[in-house]
């Protein structure tokens, strides 16, 4: 396949994300930008893989690894949104737009800022798709298993907050066990897991000076960015001000006595 490839998927996402800026506009609630997110990546390694009729192991396990992730990242953010009001971020996003057309602001800063980060973190799946190589190699089988943990550390986390916030004892209250007692975000730790391990996977397919921007680009965005307007909620709660002393905000470590985030 021809590097024409990269501007079709490009095509592919700008009327993906404009079909759900058109709904969003039409229920006012921006929110559901979170609901696309991860069924866009299944769009783009699906579409990749049929039309570049290239089925080497590892474009088969991308696009297996992508849907598994994406699929289940839709079903479990429908099931958390639906039929809720729009999200507390996107409400405030509203009001510091008064006056300034607020649906235009949606359409550059939620709709397409978010089909850019899409865009740039697909770059392995892309390539990985699109270019064939001479089969199972170290890369695959690391990238692989780098792809396993993460999804382990997502699902897990999941999991685990989800069964802790069913026992009304727990209302008002921070998980800290199981998988959460080695890092403040599991699920954030393993999708950043997840997309190094594509992006080892692509790299005998070539152009890896340019696909190692998407596991730079999620950690950044999850690290710098989500985990700071998750914890933003917590900064009057003394138990979680507690908990994050001894236990790493990011990256999985044994708990410990001193302040230090990794």
């Amino acid at each position: 396949m021809t590097m024409s490839v990269f501007l079709q998927v490009l095509i592919v996402l700008f009327a993906y994300f404009l079909i759900f800026y058109l709904i969003a506009q039409f229920l006012r609630n921006n929110s559901i930008v979170d609901i696309g997110w991860g069924l866009g990546f299944v769009v783009v390694a699906v579409y990749t893989f049929l039309v570049s009729g290239n089925y080497d192991l590892t474009s088969i396990l991308t696009t297996v690894f992508v849907t598994i992730w994406g699929m289940r990242l839709f079903y479990h953010i429908i099931r958390r949104n639906w039929k809720k009001p729009e999200d507390y971020r996107y409400v405030n996003m509203r009001k510091n737009w008064e006056g300034k057309i607020p649906a235009l602001q949606a359409f550059i800063r939620v709709f397409m800022l978010q089909m850019t980060i899409m865009y740039v973190v697909s770059l392995p799946v892309i390539v990985s798709n699109s270019y064939s190589n001479i089969g199972i190699n170290v890369f695959t089988i690391v990238g692989a298993l780098i792809w396993i943990i993460g999804f382990l550390f997502e699902v897990s986390g999941d999991y685990q907050l989800k069964k802790f916030k069913k026992n009304p004892d727990n209302k008002g209250r921070v998980m800290t066990d199981g998988i959460w007692k080695y890092t403040r975000h599991p699920n954030y730790f393993g999708e950043t897991a997840m997309w190094t391990g594509l992006f080892i996977m692509s790299i005998p397919k070539g152009l890896s000076y340019i696909t190692f921007i998407s596991p730079l680009t999620m950690t950044f965005v999850l690290y710098f960015i989500s985990t700071k307007v998750l914890e933003k909620r917590y900064e009057g709660n003394a138990e979680y001000q507690e908990y994050s002393k001894h236990t790493n905000k990011f990256f999985p470590w044994f708990p410990r006595n001193r302040r230090e985030d990794i």
